[in-house]
């Protein structure tokens, strides 16, 4: 093989890659949870960056759920963000 061939992933790699990718996105998004205990103690941190975040996460996921060819690794890997997004902003307000 030469050139951008020798580059090329097989279908296994990719859905390996996939799920490599996932699992360190899932790890982006729980990583909220010091933030979060932060937030209810009294240490309050900023919401706009993880409310942003909870969109973002909540667009990708309805993408790959709802696309033609389902992207479950992509939803998969988004998901968390909702959910930990959403608290860190709302523990921050409030």
């Amino acid at each position: 093989m030469k050139g951008a061939d020798c580059m090329k992933l097989s279908e296994k790699q990719t859905q390996v890659l996939g799920w490599i990718a996932t699992c360190m996105s899932v790890a982006m998004y729980v990583a909220y949870i010091p933030q979060i205990m932060n937030n209810l103690a009294g240490n309050k941190g900023d919401f706009i960056q993880p409310l942003v975040a909870a969109l973002n996460c909540s667009l990708w996921v309805y993408y790959g759920l709802f696309k033609p060819n389902r992207d479950i690794p992509l939803a998969a890997a988004n998901a968390p963000g909702i959910f930990f997004g959403l608290a860190s902003a709302l523990t921050a307000l409030f």
